[in-house]
C-alpha cells in the first residue's frame, strides 16, 4: 500500500493521501444522506429510516474525527477511537429507546417512501464501502471507519427488507424489528472499537514505561 505508514504492530494508521481523499469523499456523502434520510423518516413515520439516518450522522462525525487525528500519536488515535466507540453505543441505546416508544404509539410507516430512500442510501453507502474497502484493516481509528461503513450498508439493506415487510403486512412491526437489529449492530460495533482502542492504549503505556 504505497505511501502508507504503519503502527508498531504493522497496522495501517491512515497516513496516505489516497486514504485522506477517500475520507473527504465519504464525509460529504454521509453528511448529505443524513439530511435526506432523516427528513424522509419523519415524513414516512419510519423508525428504521430514522435509525439509519442517525447512523449516517454518526459516520460523518466518525470520518471527520478520524481525519483530524491521522498522524497523531497512538494515544490520540486510540482516544479518538474510544470516543467513536462510545458514540456508536449511544446511538444503539437511542434507537432502542425510540423503538420502544414507537411500539407504544404504533403507527404504520409509508412503505414506498421507506423502500425508495433506503435504495438511495444503499447506493451511497455502496460507493463509500468501495472507496474504503482497501483500508478495512488498521488501527482502532481506521477500523472504526470500516465498521461504520459496513453498518450503513447492512442497515440500508435491512430497511429495504423492512419496507417490504411493512407493505406485505400493513404493520409497523417489520420496521420496528429492523430498528432493533440495527441498534444491536451499533452496540456490537461499539464494543469492538472500544476493546481494540483500549488494548492500543495499554500497549502505548507499556512502550512508554519501557522507554523510561
Amino acid at each position: 500500500m504505497g505511501g502508507c505508514s504503519c503502527a508498531g504492530d504493522g497496522k495501517f494508521e491512515g497516513l496516505s493521501a489516497a486514504y485522506r481523499r477517500a475520507l473527504v469523499a465519504v464525509i460529504a456523502i454521509n453528511g448529505a444522506m443524513f439530511f435526506v434520510e432523516m427528513g424522509a423518516g419523519v415524513f414516512a413515520g419510519s423508525q428504521a429510516l430514522k435509525a439509519d439516518a442517525l447512523d449516517f450522522l454518526g459516520d460523518t462525525a466518525t470520518y471527520a474525527l478520524t481525519l483530524a487525528v491521522i498522524g497523531r500519536p497512538l494515544a490520540w488515535r486510540a482516544g479518538a477511537a474510544l470516543v467513536k466507540g462510545a458514540s456508536l453505543g449511544l446511538m444503539g441505546l437511542w434507537v432502542l429507546a425510540t423503538t420502544a416508544y414507537q411500539v407504544l404509539v404504533l403507527g404504520v410507516p409509508q412503505a414506498p417512501v421507506m423502500g425508495a430512500v433506503a435504495a438511495l442510501a444503499l447506493a451511497a453507502n455502496a460507493l463509500s464501502v468501495l472507496l474504503l474497502l482497501r483500508y478495512r484493516e488498521g488501527d482502532a481509528n481506521v477500523r472504526s471507519v470500516w465498521l461504520c461503513s459496513r453498518n450503513d450498508a447492512i442497515g440500508n439493506a435491512a430497511v429495504i427488507i423492512a419496507a417490504v415487510g411493512v407493505w406485505a403486512t400493513d404493520s409497523a412491526w417489520p420496521d420496528l424489528a429492523v430498528a432493533g437489529v440495527m441498534a444491536s449492530l451499533f452496540l456490537w460495533s461499539s464494543a469492538q472499537v472500544v476493546r481494540q482502542a483500549t488494548e492500543e492504549l495499554r500497549q502505548d503505556r507499556t512502550r512508554a514505561v519501557a522507554a523510561e
